[in-house]
């Protein structure tokens, strides 16, 4: 899980150009599937088959795509102006370092200098049309052969340990939920089941959406991972969940209100297994699984995550003891679904 994880997290996805992760997913997971498909949106559903194969059809999701930028303009002394994919927050991209297209051109997030704002701008966050992306070129004919309108960009790839089993990395959202997944299908399966790396989930759970209307699941199990706020001034009530405190396993969320029965079940099989889990105590966030319950006749989802602090930045963290029994969890799970 660790080593995948590492190495997915390098890959640039940006919603909408997640064909680096799903190349190496697909080459990861090939000699294990019974069937692949990619979808004309960019979905691949990947089908592989268990000891059962007449109980409820199972649907395993996970999104590959990650937040980042999208080049909206080029002004003439070459700097590029941009807009975000996926909600990104404008105070923690300032003097950050991306990678755009496929060529990875490297630049710069920038702002005015410091010494240039008055005391009232000293007050707030800067919007996103005063930065600019600094790629070294004098000239917007400079800057257009190394970059087009409509390219993304990702943040800086770097990946450490550090402290007490802590690992830092962008895109942690959802490269977890992919490298269980990855996992899950090395594994031999209790039933049969469907595995969907879906697309374009940061802006708005586009890929899940088709998936599910494609698959047509009874029950559905989302992978993901989700908003630990464990950090100082933060009252308790609001720290949502905590890194270090295991699985999160939520019963509601902004986009979903998880089965009741399949909450109850995945909770129970983690305590009688003793694998560590926490639920959210704030209504917060959204997955896949919001497109995915309200799909054909409605199917029966739940979540399993983990907790990452500062999401959605070039900086999430993530505790590595809480992501890594995701998929044991799960085959507990699917076990217990055969079974019925």
């Amino acid at each position: 899980m660790l080593e995948t994880t590492k190495t997915l997290c390098y890959l640039s996805g940006a919603s909408g150009c997640e064909d680096e992760v799903r190349d190496y997913i697909l080459e990861r997971v090939m000699p294990f599937a019974n069937s692949i498909t990619t979808d004309s949106l960019g979905n691949l559903i990947v089908s592989k088959k268990g000891e059962k194969s007449d109980g409820k059809k199972v649907l395993i999701c996970a999104h590959m795509d990650e937040v980042g930028l999208i080049i909206s303009g080029i002004d003439e002394d070459g700097y590029l102006r941009f807009d975000f994919l996926g909600g990104v927050d404008r105070r923690v991209v300032i003097g950050k370092r991306v990678y755009i297209g496929k060529n990875r051109i490297c630049g710069i997030i920038g702002i005015k200098a410091y010494h240039l704002v008055d005391k009232e701008e000293e007050k707030t966050v800067p919007k996103r049309e005063d930065m600019y992306i600094d790629i070294g070129c004098s000239s917007d004919k400079e800057a257009k052969e190394l970059v087009s309108l409509g390219d993304a960009a990702v943040f800086d790839d770097s990946i450490y340990e550090f402290g007490d089993g802590f690992l830092k990395a962008k895109a942690l959202d959802d490269r977890i939920g992919c490298a269980a997944m990855i996992k899950l299908l090395e594994s031999d399966l209790p039933c049969d089941c469907s595995f969907a790396f879906t697309v374009q989930e940061e802006v708005g759970t586009r890929g899940a959406k088709i998936a599910a209307n494609r698959i047509a699941p009874d029950v559905a199990i989302v992978l993901e991972a989700t908003t630990a706020a464990d950090l100082p001034d933060v009252p308790e009530g609001k720290k949502i969940c905590k890194a270090g405190g295991g699985l999160v396993i939520p019963f509601m969320d902004r986009g979903t209100i998880y089965s009741r029965n399949l909450y109850k079940t995945v909770t129970d099989l983690a305590d009688e297994k003793g694998i560590v889990w926490q639920t959210k105590h704030m209504v917060a966030g959204g997955t896949d699984a919001a497109a995915i319950q309200r799909s054909g006749v409605g199917v029966d989802t739940i979540a399993i995550s983990a907790p990452v602090r500062n999401i959605h930045s070039p900086a999430s963290i993530v505790k590595i003891s809480d992501f890594e029994k995701m998929p044991e969890l799960v085959l507990l799970l699917l076990q217990k679904l055969s079974e019925e």
